[in-house]
């Protein structure tokens, strides 16, 4: 699955980022400008944050996790795509800081390196779908945590799925199937490029099978929110669980 996943997000996405966010150059000076404004609606959660650890994982582009750096973290960004790491890099380059930036596969992780080290976890932007066992996922997390840290995991609300086109009730919450897609900015390349474009292999989870991973994983969930859509829409687009070890 994350073989396939790798191979959808190494395709064309550097140019993506460019054409979306700008050159790393452009964006960086955005950044630079206001780093807290760039953590969205996360901002509250990164308060104090000088000289801590933050793992950043599947962290993509870079787009929060310089602004973590520029804070005064130290960040570790984890991801499976080379292209993402490209813009990354050079995002933070031009911020005057930087990240170490890991490309591999979460399940491959060195435990061993990373056990008990990070003070913070910063997941978000939609990821828990691309891994196919979210138990073991949540395993690593809670190793990789000290005692005490914290992580905030943002995700896309399970009852986003219902929702189809000009929005119709679609019945699917409790599907379980692996499923094959789109990888997320093929939609912004013209329908001729388009054909050419990987897909990805996703796996939805409900919200019950979420909160208990992080639960029997051995986190203890400290907070619940849920977000509005994009276009504050009157339902749940978007969740943010804090939770300690």
């Amino acid at each position: 699955m994350n073989i396939q996943n790798k191979k959808a997000w190494e395709y064309r996405a550097y140019e993506f980022w460019n054409k979306k966010y700008g050159s790393p150059i452009e964006r960086a000076k955005q950044i630079v400008a206001n780093p807290r404004a760039s953590l969205k609606k996360h901002q509250e959660y990164f308060d104090y944050i000088e000289g801590l650890k933050i793992a950043n994982i599947c962290g993509s582009n870079g787009r929060k996790a310089v602004p973590l750096s520029l804070l005064g973290a130290d960040v570790t960004l984890f991801d499976i795509s080379e292209e993402n790491k490209r813009y990354a890099l050079e995002l933070a380059h031009h911020a005057n800081t930087s990240i170490d930036y890991i490309v591999g596969d979460i399940y491959d992780l060195d435990i061993n390196r990373f056990a008990d080290y990070f003070d913070i976890l910063y997941l978000e932007g939609g990821i828990l779908h691309y891994f196919h066992d979210i138990d073991k996922f949540m395993t690593i997390l809670f190793t990789i945590l000290k005692e005490g840290g914290k992580m905030i995991l943002s995700d896309f609300h399970p009852l986003r799925r219902c929702i189809g086109p000009n929005n119709q009730y679609e019945d699917n919450y409790f599907d379980q199937e692996v499923q094959s897609g789109d990888v997320a900015y093929k939609q912004f390349f013209d329908e001729r490029d388009q054909q050419d474009f990987p897909d990805v292999l996703v796996k939805p989870y409900t919200l019950s099978e979420i909160i208990n991973s992080v639960i029997s994983s051995g986190f203890t969930l400290q907070k619940f929110d849920e977000h509005r859509g994009w276009n504050h829409e009157n339902m749940p687009w978007e969740f943010t669980i804090q939770a300690v070890k």
